[in-house]
């Protein structure tokens, strides 16, 4: 059995430059790599605010999500990653707002510094979607 390779964009210019994709689904998989929080116009959004940017991060994905077929439901595991350690509590109150039943695994880290340095947090996940049958 083979599966089709989906390619998940949302239209970021840097996409084509560095050749990456917003998400990625292979049958009911689907990988959603670090995810910054950058508004529709290019922007840091929530600069200094490291809860706002993890709400941002934690939409974006949910778009992916969405494009690609799931949602947040069908998420298995989160990664977060923070420039400073200490404010893993704002990003992680933040995550359970959206994952509070669903419960994946979690991974949560910190960093140097991101392309940005206004950004303070990236998100990462991993969905699998649930019932899925290749026909």
């Amino acid at each position: 059995m083979t599966f089709d390779r989906v390619l998940i964009s949302n239209g970021n210019p840097m996409e084509a430059v560095v050749g990456f994709s917003r998400a990625v689904r292979v049958g009911p998989f689907i990988s959603i790599g670090g995810t910054a929080p950058v508004g529709p116009d290019g922007k840091t959004v929530g600069v200094g605010d490291v809860a706002a940017q993890s709400r941002q991060c934690i939409e974006i994905i949910k778009a992916a999500l969405e494009q690609a077929g799931s949602g947040l439901h069908d998420v298995v595991r989160t990664r977060v990653i923070l420039t400073d350690i200490d404010d893993w509590k704002k990003a992680i109150d933040v995550r359970k707002e959206y994952f509070r039943d669903v419960r994946p695994v979690d991974t949560i880290m910190a960093i140097d510094r991101f392309v940005n340095p206004e950004w303070l947090v990236e998100f990462e996940a991993d969905a699998i979607i649930a019932g899925w049958s290749a026909g």
